[in-house]
């Protein structure tokens, strides 16, 4: 017996374990290399807004911030640039004119000249009124660096009124919100009843160096 040599010979069910383990460890260490990898990048938000043209006012961070604030019916619409002063040049009455065929909302968008931005939404085009329009969507924002958003407080309706000479945003104790002249060129901003608003501006009162309304429907 001590000259003779032991065979040993793996069973059907012992090859089936065997391999069974080797594949389990090969899935083990592909998961961890998946897990080394990282998640794969999430997909841009498809509720994002699309701009017809860049914006010479406003960045992509801007807008996307400003974007989460906008009333659910414009959400994911695109937005069309129905007036800016580099395009139309400085006046209301141009800008009166370019929103004629426009009835959606309007966003306004200006920066000054210290380089502050800051602007208005509007439930409705720009028009000329004898009387303040508008609905309770409307609002007064800044950048200042960060976003401000002025909502409607409820206390009156003074939304928006236009003439000839004076665009006229928020209202209250005979101080506006927002305003700007005739020429787009000068304006002011004050607090006011309808939003509750900070001064959006460095200044009460400020130069416009550019301008755009964005019609958002």
């Amino acid at each position: 017996m001590s000259g003779s040599r032991w065979r040993y010979t793996r069973l059907p069910c012992q090859v089936e374990d065997t391999q069974s383990r080797e594949e389990d460890e090969e899935e083990e260490e592909e998961e961890e290399e998946e897990k080394e990898a990282g998640p794969a990048p999430a997909p841009e938000n498809p509720m994002e807004p699309q701009l017809a043209e860049v914006s010479q006012v406003l960045g992509a961070s801007e807008i996307r911030q400003l974007s989460l604030h906008l009333p659910p019916r414009v959400t994911g619409h695109s937005w069309s640039l129905a007036f800016c002063t580099a395009r139309d040049g400085f006046s209301l009455r141009s800008l009166y004119r370019q929103m004629e065929g426009h009835s959606g909302p309007v966003l306004l968008v200006l920066k000054d000249q210290d380089g502050q931005m800051f602007g208005a939404f509007c439930s409705s085009a720009f028009r000329l009124s004898k009387s303040f329009y508008g609905t309770g969507e409307t609002f007064l924002f800044s950048f200042s660096p960060q976003l401000k958003v002025f909502k409607w407080t409820g206390s009156n309706s003074f939304f928006v009124k236009g003439d000839l000479d004076l665009l006229m945003m928020g209202s209250g104790s005979g101080q506006f919100g927002l305003w700007l002249d005739g020429d787009l060129y000068h304006g002011g901003s004050h607090p006011c009843a309808t939003f509750n608003n900070e001064v959006l501006a460095r200044q009460e009162q400020f130069c416009i160096r550019e301008l755009e309304a964005w019609a958002l429907s």
